[in-house]
């Protein structure tokens, strides 16, 4: 997920797996090593309360890769260390490329060893392009979205309007259903990446984050009649930032909030001012729709392709703790248990080049909170 659609580039399944081997004067520990600060687990957590000696302070600790960062081979394990409990396989326009690398023999060898250190496996995807084929648009045009002028395109999205636009998005979405089944039966079908939706007549009066909740509430009730387990996200990013107002969620869609334009030099509690892009007033106003309890935050604290603007070669990651567990409260203090961050770029070049990404076990230890005694 990404402005620039330079992050994830189709890629053979064969290829992507193989390589080597509210304020910002918080009181931290002094640095320490991933492995030291998951031995140490010492987090501000305990003394704010958000954890507690019988469960971690977030649910879901997750990290979003791209197929490519697998080059890194040892990923579930690092991740199982840092006490995180999810890891999500992202790409920003096809999720054929996911199940391609998931299915073959180095895609079926990380599953099981994430199935074998008890870690959860996700799919978080930008769809729409693939699950309502574009072309079909010279025969069938009024599926698809109308722009500004009113003119039908296929370049992004659809028209929530058309019952066929729906029913074929459905069917296609409990095909991939197969071949990309989270362990969690949460599923991460989003609009395609950063682009607008619906302008025509019947659309218009909706918003773009009106019209995505149409779709979802949709898809919800079709993956459940497959999976009684599903969830569905609604994506909270870009063009879907503002809060629905016209469309209420259906109860298995839960907000996923992804914050991609904020700052990073100062906590997110900083950042409230009615001008402040993805500001924090944006998921106050999202939680007056959605539920506190089963929302997912989707950071960008890890995410090593973001700081180098989506080109190669990448820069160091500029990681801040201080920053992030201000975040932490923030987020925590609203009733949100569930926070993944992308971790794109991680990889087997990022390694070769910077040395131990010793911020994934700092990430986990301060997701975690108190560790048992």
């Amino acid at each position: 997920m990404a402005m620039s659609h330079n992050r994830c580039s189709h890629v053979t399944a064969g290829a992507v797996f193989k390589g080597e081997g509210g304020s910002n004067t918080i009181s931290l520990p002094d640095p320490v090593s991933g492995d030291e600060a998951m031995k140490q687990n010492a987090t501000p957590l305990d003394r704010r309360g958000f954890g507690n000696d019988h469960r971690p302070a977030f649910e879901t600790r997750g990290i979003v890769l791209v197929p490519e960062d697998l080059t890194l081979k040892d990923w579930p394990e690092r991740a199982h260390r840092a006490g995180l409990t999810t890891i999500a396989l992202h790409h920003g326009s096809s999720p054929k490329a996911v199940a391609c690398a998931v299915q073959s023999d180095e895609g079926q060898s990380f599953l099981e060893r994430c199935r074998q250190l008890g870690l959860q496996v996700e799919y978080e995807l930008h769809a729409m392009k693939e699950l309502l084929p574009r072309d079909l648009f010279p025969k069938e045009p009024t599926l698809f979205r109308a722009n500004d002028k009113k003119e039908r395109t296929p370049d992004a999205n659809l028209c929530v309007h058309s019952e066929r636009a729906l029913d074929i998005v459905g069917e296609h979405a409990v095909a991939l259903a197969k071949s990309l089944r989270p362990t969690t039966g949460r599923y991460f079908l989003w609009g395609d990446d950063g682009q607008p939706w619906c302008r025509c007549d019947k659309c218009r009066a909706l918003s773009d984050s009106d019209q995505a909740l149409v779709l979802e509430n949709h898809l919800w009730k079709v993956l459940r009649d497959q999976d009684e387990k599903a969830q569905l996200a609604h994506l909270a990013y870009s063009h879907t930032m503002a809060a629905p107002k016209q469309i209420k969620p259906v109860q298995g869609v839960f907000l996923e909030y992804a914050p991609i334009n904020r700052r990073y030099d100062i906590p997110y509690s900083q950042q409230t001012g009615p001008t402040q892009p993805d500001g924090l007033h944006m998921l106050d106003a999202n939680l007056k729709v959605f539920c506190s309890e089963t929302a997912q935050v989707l950071e960008y604290w890890l995410d090593v392709s973001r700081f180098s603007q989506w080109r190669r070669p990448t820069v160091k990651l500029p990681w801040n703790c201080e920053v992030f567990v201000a975040d932490l409260d923030a987020y925590g203090s609203r009733g949100i248990r569930h926070i993944t961050t992308f971790a794109a770029w991680v990889d087997d070049d990022y390694l070769k080049r910077f040395g131990e990404p010793n911020f994934i076990g700092e990430y986990g230890a301060y997701l975690s909170g108190p560790k048992k005694e």
